[in-house]
């Protein structure tokens, strides 16, 4: 294929299809109408001899040379847009950069209200779109460019093409209804595992970092309940024997503002630690520099 016979934009609504997996969502991440998509498809299908992507329920599906054709498009991309940052430095003051992140449920109770004040004192004309992440869609959300950062546990190595940083480290504590029988007297593993747990996981997960600490004490515990957010402890503890075990910043504040005990875990667990990931193609993009580094400087000043 003759390079100057290719439309260089067409390759923009490749990438955009093949992120979206559905021309009309392709059209509106593109800011184009779906005509103008479907018409470039077409160029494209006639330059690479290909169809691309074929129809199915909910959208259309890459055929093999499109699978193959994606890595080195979205990286000549990546290198496009990183080549344009670098000519547009951010003044922080003037910009008008709109920020998507991904945050778990601990980090946006920590760290979202500092970010809101931070930027509406320094980057009054930029705007700030947060969703829900967790070990399970962080990837996935950086790599569809859905999000810029993602700020939450992760447990597991991430590939080559990102970038991740640990922030926030927490240690951890327990609540109970401030009348529990564990609210007064010495807390030993013995006695925490005698009564029933709740466990907080978006995804639905019943281990957690403190079970195998009491395993290893020969005082495995029972968890009865799992909910999938912080805003429900409170109530649920209050009306149960249930106890809860939840990093300390967090479990701290729900704690005062529902008046529940707080007491210490009984067995050592490794501190939990906040990672902060974004993929590669950012690296070097100014405005993106800038709210890291942003992040990072309000993670160290959250009280403890």
């Amino acid at each position: 294929m003759d390079l100057t016979s290719l439309d260089l934009n067409l390759l923009r609504v490749f990438d955009a299809v093949m992120r979206e997996r559905h021309v009309t969502r392709a059209a509106a991440r593109l800011n184009l109408t779906q005509s103008a998509v479907s018409n470039a498809l077409a160029r494209l299908r006639a330059a690479f001899g290909d169809e691309l992507f074929v129809r199915r329920p909910g959208g259309v599906e890459p055929t093999a040379l499109a699978t193959d054709l994606d890595p080195p498009i979205a990286a000549a991309l990546d290198q496009v847009r990183a080549a344009l940052a670098l000519k547009l430095p951010f003044v922080p003051a003037t910009a008008a950069e709109h920020f998507a992140l991904g945050m778990s449920e601990y980090a946006e109770a920590v760290l979202a209200a500092p970010l809101v004040a931070a930027m509406a004192q320094e980057a009054p004309g930029c705007t700030l779109t947060i969703r829900h992440v967790d070990r399970t869609d962080a990837e996935q959300l950086m790599d569809r460019e859905d999000i810029a950062i993602a700020l939450t546990v992760l447990t597991e190595e991430l590939p080559a093409h990102f970038t991740r940083i640990l922030v926030l480290p927490d240690e951890f504590v327990t609540l109970m209804r401030p009348d529990h029988a564990l609210a007064d007297g010495a807390l030993t593993p013995e006695r925490f595992a005698s009564v029933p747990h709740l466990v907080v996981s978006p995804n639905g997960s019943r281990r957690a970092a403190l079970d195998e600490p009491l395993r290893a004490a020969g005082h495995p515990r029972r968890v009865t309940v799992t909910c999938g957010h912080f805003l429900a402890v409170a109530d649920i503890l209050l009306a149960s024997d249930l106890i809860c075990t939840m990093s300390a910043r967090m479990g701290r504040r729900i704690a005062r503002v529902r008046g529940l005990a707080v007491r210490p875990t009984p067995v050592e667990i490794r501190h939990i630690r906040l990672s902060m990931a974004w993929h590669r193609r950012h690296d070097s993009h100014p405005a993106h520099i800038w709210l890291r580094r942003k992040l990072q400087a309000l993670a160290r000043d959250v009280p403890a």
